[in-house]
């Protein structure tokens, strides 16, 4: 069966592709180049806590939570970490970071109380009875940042109409695994582009777990983290909050560096199970350009309609410019965020990877988080698998 309509429907999708690409590497020096504000020298600086929910031992974690430790911020800093089990062998990360910083205020919450289907914001909740400062900076356990971190982050916080801030981040992989290797590659040529053409187009408003900062007052207005305790996307949701509260609304900013995200996956099961709970958040929060990002799997795209019967004859040169284009977007993205050069041999399996992913995580809402399964429902919240309503009681920590 000729099917030459459907490969230049390909083609064309996958040129398209190409244009943002291209587009994304010229929009990545914009956004890295962007003026950073600063805090006046002899200012005082508030006081903050660092929030840090833990759930088991992972690779590399005292190095990414060591890295928080080690801030050059001026003003008073408190650490809560925050796990669920007396067992959890984060603790034993915890009493050797305090061991390493003996001036430095670590607090450690144990508490298996469970509030909602979010395990993670279950154990913010846990954690925020402790919480003493004026400014609350929470992050996921596998972010590791520069010693300047806070400053930034802080700077960010204080010009007028900013209601909270979020970071960029890239992948910095733990071992010297291919697939290590290929989680950071999907971070650094698949999010990372598209967070920089949807914020610099006004199409997206993110807000990562690598970091969100705000206010005490600003939690208490939003009625805590109680509001989040059955959202998947609750990221995504505390953005909104911060965005909407008070009249007028604030804006929640994104500063123009980006932070590393430390990739651990040793195996292909591993890394396809998280990427595909990213895929179906990312769907859920916003399903429309969820699906518009078709465009930017252009080497997938066009290696199909290379192959399919009837192929135009012009396929194989769509495909390898399609395939250029990524080389070029990786490297520039490199550059402009001072990052590690990648194997480039692997972006085409990245890609092929990545658009399978992304066409799979349409089939079904369901999620494996932290060795535990859940089902998303329509409005975003998450179902312990074996639940049949959002009113039954999550399992037990």
């Amino acid at each position: 069966m000729d099917l030459n309509w459907l490969s230049a429907i390909l083609l064309l999708l996958a040129l398209a592709g190409c244009l943002y690409a291209l587009g994304a590497a010229l929009l990545a020096g914009r956004v890295a180049r962007a003026a950073a504000p600063a805090l006046a020298t002899d200012a005082p600086r508030p006081s903050v806590t660092m929030l840090k929910p833990l759930c088991g031992s992972e690779p590399n974690l005292f190095e990414n939570l060591d890295s928080f430790c080690r801030q050059t911020y001026a003003g008073p800093v408190q650490i809560v970490f925050g796990v669920q089990k007396t067992t959890d062998p984060a603790i034993g990360v915890v009493e050797r970071l305090r061991e390493v910083h003996p001036a430095l205020r670590i607090d450690l919450v144990i508490d298996s109380r469970q509030h909602g289907s979010n395990r993670k914001v279950s154990n913010l909740i846990n954690m925020s009875a402790l919480i003493e400062n004026d400014v609350i900076v929470l992050a996921d356990s596998d972010m590791v940042v520069k010693p300047d971190y806070l400053e930034r982050i802080v700077a960010e916080l204080s010009v007028p109409g900013v209601g909270g801030v979020t970071c960029l981040y890239h992948g910095v992989p733990a071992n010297r695994g291919v697939f290590a290797h290929l989680s950071a590659l999907a971070i650094d040529v698949q999010f990372l582009p598209n967070v920089v053409m949807g914020t610099s187009l006004g199409l997206a408003k993110p807000c990562f777990g690598s970091t969100i900062a705000f206010t005490r007052a600003a939690l208490a207005e939003i009625g805590g983290f109680e509001t989040l305790r059955d959202d998947l996307a609750d990221d995504y949701a505390l953005g909104e909050a911060l965005r909407n509260r008070g009249e007028g609304g604030h804006r929640v900013a994104i500063p123009n560096f980006s932070i590393g995200h430390t990739c651990v996956d040793t195996d292909l099961a591993g890394l396809w199970r998280h990427e595909l709970r990213w895929n179906r958040t990312i769907r859920n929060v916003d399903p429309a350009g969820y699906a518009g990002s078709l465009v930017t799997h252009a080497f997938p795209l066009a290696l199909i309609g290379a192959l399919v019967p009837g192929a135009l004859e012009t396929a194989p040169a769509v495909a390898a410019l399609a395939l250029a284009c990524r080389i070029i977007l990786c490297i520039r993205l490199e550059r402009v965020f001072g990052l590690e050069p990648h194997a480039y041999w692997l972006l085409p399996i990245r890609d092929i990877l990545s658009f399978a992913n992304f066409s799979w995580s349409f089939v079904s809402g369901a999620v494996t988080w932290k060795g535990h399964d859940y089902r998303v429902v329509a409005d975003g919240t998450l179902i312990p698998e074996g639940n049949l309503s959002r009113d039954a009681e999550a399992p037990s920590v």
